[in-house]
């Protein structure tokens, strides 16, 4: 039996990653893509997160669980507290995009990096890893380093800079135990700044599909 998986996107630049990471780690799955680009633009670069979206993402979660999803993961890394709202809406698994790869990281050590490209996400990611690392490893701390230049080379069609300015910034990082690299967009960078490191680089979407094929596969 197919094992249907909702993948729900607010940015383009999301959904190549994580359709490579499900053809490497689980290509057995069935993916359905539900994309709201107006997502991101609606939200806006503030550090809260406008009340209406809250509403938007219960319907994309009611929407997906009407596909008949096993499993729905969420794509986007600046939605934090609406994907949690959102998953009341359903009784199958709701993942973060961040959730699985913070797991991995804290297991990995306590000094923990991460690159981001985003910088609207950066805030309630952090809160995210600090409400999980207080229960797991209290000890644990979080480093970040924001690119804003490699997702703009992205949207412009740059992803060989993209993935060259996170390498680049990876080395303010050398200190940690393990590098994440924060959004999916990101992700596309992973061999170039594992290169450059000594430590183990983690990806969203790849710990992700990890996380889900371990609940979900038959």
């Amino acid at each position: 039996m197919t094992t249907r998986i909702a993948l729900i996107h607010a940015v383009t630049v999301a959904m190549q990653p994580i359709a490579d990471a499900f053809a490497r780690l689980w290509p057995e799955a069935q993916l359905v893509n539900v994309l709201d680009d107006s997502l991101a633009v609606d939200r806006g670069s503030g550090a809260e997160i406008p009340p209406q979206i809250f509403a938007r993402f219960r319907d994309l979660v009611t929407y997906a669980d009407g596909l008949g999803a096993a499993g729905i993961l969420f794509t986007c890394s600046a939605f934090g507290p609406a994907i949690e709202a959102s998953a009341k809406a359903t009784r199958v698994p709701v993942l973060k995009p961040n959730e699985a790869m913070f797991e991995a990281a804290l297991a990995r050590g306590n000094a923990v990096g991460m690159l981001s490209n985003l910088a609207p996400s950066n805030a309630s990611m952090e809160e995210e890893f600090k409400a999980l690392a207080a229960g797991r490893k209290p000890r644990a701390t979080l480093t970040t380093v924001t690119v804003p230049d490699a997702l703009t080379a992205l949207r412009a069609g740059d992803a060989a800079r993209h993935n060259r300015l996170l390498a680049d910034a990876s080395q303010q990082l050398a200190g940690c135990d393990v590098i994440m690299l924060a959004q999916f967009s990101a992700s596309r960078a992973q061999a170039e700044v594992q290169r450059r490191v000594r430590d183990e680089v983690l990806t969203s979407p790849g710990s992700a599909v990890v996380k889900l094929k371990s609940k979900l596969a038959p």
